[in-house]
């Protein structure tokens, strides 16, 4: 049995029980915002799924690309500090040695090699924890009991199709979230548009786009993290310029673009918004675990 080192400093894991994409890195940006609000410094500490580097090291998005550290490690060390180490116990050691004061882990609840303060369970409304069964028989990383006698917290985003805030609220307290369009100068929205995406779910996304006001004239979903070939981007553009639409995709995907095709792509850039009353009392236990009493 593995025993997990505790690291020199505080260590935050926001997981979720199944395979796939359940909302894990918007809840990780949103929490970079409330400890920033705290006066807190996070470092990110992910594996770098997809990329090659094995780690650890710092990203740096003047010399790595989604091909060396992964798409999530990009978009994460545009708001704070990231570090890729597919070993997690040498990753923590190296934040702690360069003076990060928390470490916020994206993915990783079920890697027992490094002690969590806290886990935060992060759960998809409409999709939930499928049909219960763990791998292969079903999505579940491990069981549901198992996970939810973990955590801290649990965070529920989007509409509850299948009556799990009940559920959870048995267990541990239950922050609920929505992921919501970034407000900018997005003209297109309005228009047609040509969608693809290579994530967990790509139906989330093109459900977002519609909810935000887009025409999907045509839609095109790739595998989680799919590493984007130059001829396959030329082919939608060329749809979308026949449809007389807009080609866009998500910022996990743009990142994994052909450079010379990001130019002519929308990115439509989502955020966690968080109900009031599970920020007020998120950010009460933050401070109540990482600021220390005087």
């Amino acid at each position: 049995m593995t025993v997990p080192a505790h690291a020199k400093v505080p260590v935050i894991c926001v997981g979720n029980l199944v395979a796939g994409g359940a909302g894990k890195t918007p809840v990780v940006l949103a929490l970079i915002d409330l400890m920033l609000r705290l006066g807190l410094t996070p470092h990110i500490l992910t594996r770098g799924y997809g990329g090659s580097v094995p780690g650890p090291v710092a990203v740096d998005s003047g010399i790595h690309d989604a091909g060396s550290v992964g798409d999530e490690a990009l978009l994460l060390a545009a708001k704070a500090p990231t570090w890729v180490a597919r070993n997690r116990r040498a990753g923590a050691s190296a934040i702690a040695a360069a003076g990060g004061g928390v470490i916020l882990m994206d993915d990783g609840m079920q890697n027992p090699t490094l002690h969590h303060d806290w886990d935060i369970l992060v759960v998809d409304g409409s999709y939930g924890f499928g049909n219960g069964r763990l791998m292969p028989a079903g999505p579940l990383r491990e069981t549901i009991a198992s996970g939810l006698a973990r955590s801290r917290f649990a965070v529920l985003i989007g509409n509850d199709r299948h009556n799990l805030e009940s559920m959870l609220r048995s267990h541990l307290p239950v922050l609920q979230a929505q992921v919501v369009p970034v407000p900018d100068d997005r003209q297109w929205l309005g228009g047609r548009v040509v969608a693809f995406a290579g994530i967990g779910r790509p139906d989330k996304f093109f459900a977002t786009l519609t909810a935000a006001g887009a025409n999907i004239v045509a839609r095109q979903a790739f595998p989680d993290h799919h590493p984007y070939r130059r001829d396959q981007i030329a082919s939608l553009a060329v749809q979308a310029t026949a449809a007389g639409a807009t080609l866009v995709t998500t910022e996990k995907d743009w990142v994994r673009l052909p450079a010379e095709y990001r130019e002519s792509v929308a990115v439509l850039r989502v955020k966690l918004a968080w109900d009031a009353d599970s920020e007020t009392l998120l950010l009460t236990a933050l401070a109540d675990l990482l600021i220390p009493s005087t």
